[in-house]
């Protein structure tokens, strides 16, 4: 007697969950405030009425400040914060070693070329870096990731933000040609405007092509969950 065979599984329909996006945007505001807006300001007024030194200084002692405040205050201490804090004291203490102002403003513009290498190689290798950083904000199940057309909307997503960052990187060094306080506008506020809108054409270009991948639901979670 002939046994019936077993019908292939039909494909799972995937629902993503996009996270609450008020809170992380506010926090992601006071990191911005907090770590890069106060200590441009501090360098470039500071520079005209004090000198380099106490200017860097002033920078290390804000950064001192926001972790002591945090602190005192029994607030969080998030990774980011501690990990942008790190690096502001760093480039203060290099340019401080290095006696130059020009140096604390050319270190992020040399980061921003590493990360157009990163992101745009992945990319290129076609495993997209954008994949694994988008695992540490949304729950994104393994089988997603055996779309092709998915797969092609990460590494459009790395092309977009590398070539943000190269433009980043350019920006910053064409304004220091300007001058050092033209450097910390460009930084301190031009930057961050331009993060802000890589990350809005990102998320919707990711929007609108991953909604048109059949088989999969995106759903937007408008309250946060209570603790």
């Amino acid at each position: 007697m002939q046994q019936p065979t077993a019908k292939p599984a039909e494909p799972r329909h995937l629902v993503i969950e996009i996270p609450h996006l008020r809170s992380t945007l506010v926090r992601a505001l006071i990191l911005l405030v907090e770590t890069v807006v106060v200590p441009s300001v501090l360098l470039a007024v500071l520079l005209q009425f004090a000198g380099l030194v106490p200017a860097l200084c002033a920078v290390i002692g804000w950064a001192a400040l926001v972790i002591g405040a945090r602190r005192v205050l029994r607030r969080d201490l998030p990774g980011t914060l501690l990990l942008s804090t790190g690096m502001l004291v760093s480039r203060a203490i290099v340019a401080l070693i290095m006696s130059s102002a020009v140096v604390y403003v050319l270190q992020p513009a040399l980061g921003s070329v590493l990360m157009f290498l990163i992101f745009v190689g992945s990319a290129m290798l076609g495993r997209p870096i954008t994949a694994r950083l988008a695992r540490d904000f949304v729950r994104l199940p393994a089988e997603l990731f055996a779309h092709r057309t998915v797969n092609r909307v990460f590494v459009e997503v790395a092309l977009l933000w590398g070539g943000s960052r190269l433009i980043d990187a350019g920006m910053t060094i064409g304004f220091l040609h300007w001058g050092v306080e033209a450097g910390l506008l460009s930084r301190g506020l031009l930057s961050g405007l331009l993060t802000t809108l890589t990350v809005a054409i990102c998320a919707g270009h990711g929007w609108r092509k991953l909604s048109r991948v059949p088989g999969l639901t995106l759903r937007m979670r408008w309250h946060t969950a209570k603790t």
